[in-house]
């Protein structure tokens, strides 16, 4: 049976909210993910395909994913 962490490690990203200014709309509108807003940071939920993608583009527009 999978690990729980992993499979939420695959099908979602949490960054701090300064993190996506100015990638957010370009962010929602290429890849089929919902991001929840959070008191100091943001979720980026999405299938594993989507969230690799999405960790892709956001790493190549300067943004730190870990």
């Amino acid at each position: 049976m999978p690990d729980p962490s992993s499979l939420r490690d695959s099908t979602q990203i949490v960054l701090p909210r300064r993190a996506l200014d100015g990638h957010r709309e370009c962010l929602e509108s290429r890849f089929t993910v919902t991001v929840v807003e959070g008191s100091d940071q943001y979720r980026i939920i999405g299938s594993p395909v989507e969230i690799k993608a999405a960790s892709n583009y956001l790493a190549r527009n300067g943004v730190a994913v870990a």
